[in-house]
């Protein structure tokens, strides 16, 4: 990113002579093509320097024919349990330098639920207060009780000044390493989730527009239970949220007819597409 516009501008106002703008322009452009051809910018170099993931305006033009997997390969994804013990948590901890871990529970039937996504830093902040250590390994809702809040929000922000904690920074007895915590109150419960067959370019530009540090790669799922469009997010201002259905254009299943109260659309029509629906409601009467 070299700014040509910017320091054309800046330097027309230093030498407030408006004849020397076309020499400038003419000067400026010729230098960032010389330097485009040779390397990036003094910021892109700079990130590159310090290892800063600093992703450019455009995807690559090999991403186009690449998939979410292509983008992590083989690469292990390392999870944690709901309710984890706290010698394993120090352990990856020790071992994997990533800073967000996806965290799963076990339902009985065998299946893996996606509990949500936590954080590295918010991990070493429970491991060195040591307030929310538990001798049972079971979930706390399952306890008797309600968790007393024992935390304030700016133990987790990290200050700027610093570099923020570090695992060498935990100091654990052998009696702490025993026991456990449960990770349902302090993770992100609402992560962003993609399949793995989605195209590795729409991948990028959430990355982009979002400003994401992690992004769930999961199987295509095989059952829908929703889906939401821009107006099903209108609500009106002073309106009650609880007793507000929002209209979504998937087929309810129960429609009422507009040209009069208690009037049942037939359940034909509730089967039809969205797409034949307006069809037949654009039809001329006879």
């Amino acid at each position: 990113m070299r700014m040509t516009v910017s320091l054309c501008v800046i330097m027309v106002e230093i030498t407030n002579n408006l004849k020397l703008l076309p020499l400038i322009m003419l000067v400026l452009l010729i230098s960032k093509a010389v330097g485009d051809a040779f390397n990036e910018g003094l910021y892109e170099e700079q990130a590159r320097l310090k290892g800063i993931p600093l992703l450019e305006s455009k995807p690559k033009y090999q991403m186009r024919t690449m998939t979410a997997k292509d983008a992590f390969g083989n690469q292990k994804v390392v999870s944690l349990p709901r309710v984890a013990k706290v010698a394993d948590i120090v352990s990856i901890l020790r071992s994997s330098k990533h800073n967000g871990f996806p965290v799963i529970d076990h339902k009985r039937n065998g299946e893996t639920l996606v509990v949500g996504l936590m954080l590295r830093s918010h991990l070493l902040v429970l491991l060195q207060s040591k307030v929310d250590f538990q001798h049972s390994p079971l979930p706390f809702d399952s306890l008797s009780g309600s968790r007393p809040i024992s935390h304030n929000f700016t133990e987790f922000v990290k200050p700027v000044s610093s570099k923020g904690i570090s695992i060498e920074d935990i100091h654990l007895s052998s009696d702490d390493s025993e026991m456990y915590i449960d990770l349902a109150p302090f993770l992100n419960p609402s992560p962003y989730v993609v399949p793995e067959d989605m195209s590795l370019t729409k991948v990028y530009n959430l990355f982009r527009q979002l400003g994401l540090r992690h992004l769930f790669v999961a199987p295509r799922p095989s059952r829908i239970v929703g889906l939401i469009t821009r107006k099903d997010l209108l609500i009106e201002d002073g309106e009650d949220t609880a007793n507000v259905e929002l209209q979504s254009t998937s087929v309810r299943l129960h429609r009422h007819d507009p040209r009069g109260p208690g009037t049942s659309v037939r359940s034909l029509d509730v089967e039809r597409p969205l797409l034949n629906g307006l069809l037949a409601q654009d039809r001329p009467s006879n």
